[in-house]
């Protein structure tokens, strides 16, 4: 597939449109007196995405057109555009858009707006398969910056039954909960429930193969047939600048599309509370898309 080239609606200038209408509140930056820029800056876009400010002029400027699909996708959240707009993208990149029926990774503008609302909040978004979609800057400040980890590997099932040892973690540091195996089932009979959904998504097929064949754990709780939504926790965030931190996390799902937010907080006025708030300011990376 070709490009397009019109000026003014190709690859490049779109990028730049949409980065100049999103203003940096809506993406969760704060915004200093004396700013000239209404939109995004570069290197703000290329936090958000999770690619090089020097790729984001490249981009722009037409000397780079064929990014990815998962560098399609980053950018297409991180400048918050709509489903139609997003495909749009796809396809100025030479690329086919998500089909339907396929597992979605986008997160609505909306539901973005939504989330930057939620303050200290460590918060992070999942696609209906446990990909690890979105996070904000207090969930890399509790749990350790998720972009370390290759992206094939931000996947949460994967996370907690490894087919492979020596495998990547999500958490950069240790976690305990409340009732482990209770949450193990909840996962597989989570992703089983996504398999009723999505019965034709390639890569949910693939990492339930992968999990079945590789860990035992995870085969185990597959072959017991329980269909289930995962839906609420309580874990001990052992940080290793502040101490355990105990906290509730809570799942919200966005309807069709299956995404799962998921939310960890503290008791308010609680000790754990104050050192949520003390990990969120010993520096965190800004809000990443995978």
């Amino acid at each position: 597939m070709d490009v397009v080239t019109t000026s003014g609606a190709g690859l490049g200038a779109m990028i730049r449109t949409w980065r100049d209408r999103l203003s940096p509140a809506a993406a969760g930056f704060a915004v200093a007196r004396g700013r000239r820029a209404t939109g995004l800056r570069r290197e703000e876009l290329a936090d958000l995405a999770g690619v090089s400010v020097d790729y984001v002029v490249r981009l722009e400027q037409g000397r780079a057109t064929t990014p990815s699909a998962s560098v399609v996708a980053s950018l297409a959240r991180a400048l918050q555009l709509s489903a139609a707009e997003r495909d749009h993208l796809y396809r100025l990149a030479g690329l086919v858009p998500p089909a339907e029926g396929s597992i979605s990774d986008h997160v609505p503008p909306g539901m973005q707006r939504v989330l930057a609302r939620l303050g200290d909040a460590a918060v992070a978004v999942f696609a209906a398969d446990w990909q690890l979609v979105w996070w904000n800057r207090g969930w890399a400040a509790l749990l350790g910056d998720p972009s370390v980890c290759p992206p094939r590997l931000r996947n949460f099932a994967r996370d907690r039954f490894p087919a492979v040892s020596g495998s990547a973690h999500l958490a950069r540091w240790p976690v305990t909960e409340a009732d482990r195996d209770a949450t193990d089932a909840a996962v597989v009979s989570d992703l089983r429930r996504a398999t009723g959904r999505f019965p034709h998504d390639r890569r949910l097929t693939a990492l339930v193969r992968e999990l079945t064949a590789g860990n035992r754990r995870f085969a185990e709780l597959w072959a017991t047939g329980r269909v289930a939504t995962h839906r609420e926790d309580h874990k001990t965030i052992h940080h290793p600048a502040v101490g355990p931190v105990e906290v509730d996390c809570d799942l919200l799902t966005d309807g069709d599309s299956e995404l799962k937010i998921v939310i960890m907080t503290a008791v308010p006025g609680s000790e754990d509370e104050t050192k949520l708030q003390l990990a969120a300011v010993t520096g965190a990376p800004a809000a990443v898309d995978a």
